[in-house]
């Protein structure tokens, strides 16, 4: 059974079945559908989290510093998969909102670690309700089983991209 039941394939040794470059249509990309279900996340998240004064960009150094405070900028941007500069703008509406603090690291001078204030700690019980209701309305067509194979695939796929030298 192919791949792509719509793509011209040519079957390889292996049985797997590679599409022909030039029919491969985007609904049968595995990146593009996965780029349309993540755009199709944010929008609804953003429009969850934005009346609690927080952007999709700020949202994602908020995951990562509720559960662990207090790292560098560049450990924040790694963490995250952003560049710096971007980190860095992130961080200075955050500071200004009040929901973080940059303190200068007392054993290396050259980093600022990131902490959460009161206020951005405070922002978790407001905002994780909302990311969870949005993963179950995502959800709401997939059984427990599927939802279980889908982590699992997507976990391998990640873990695929990763060893992938760029």
């Amino acid at each position: 059974m192919p791949i792509m039941p719509d793509a011209h394939v040519t079957p390889t040794a292996s049985g797997l079945e590679i599409p022909d470059p030039l029919e491969f249509l985007p609904q049968h990309s595995l990146g593009y559908l996965l780029r349309d279900t993540y755009r199709a996340f944010s929008k609804i998240l953003q429009a969850r989290i934005s009346p609690h004064g927080v952007t999709i960009g700020q949202w994602y150094f908020l995951r990562v510093l509720w559960e662990e405070d207090g790292l560098t900028q560049r450990e924040l941007s790694q963490r995250v998969g952003m560049m710096e500069p971007t980190t860095v703008t992130a961080l200075n509406g955050m500071e200004k909102r009040g929901y973080v603090r940059r303190v200068r690291n007392a054993t290396d001078r050259r980093k600022v670690n990131i902490f959460l204030t009161e206020k951005g700690r405070a922002l978790r019980t407001r905002l994780l309700p909302h990311a969870a209701e949005v993963n179950r309305i995502a959800a709401r067509a997939l059984s427990p089983a599927d939802i279980e194979k889908l982590r699992t695939i997507l976990s391998a796929m990640k873990g695929s991209l990763d060893t992938e030298s760029i």
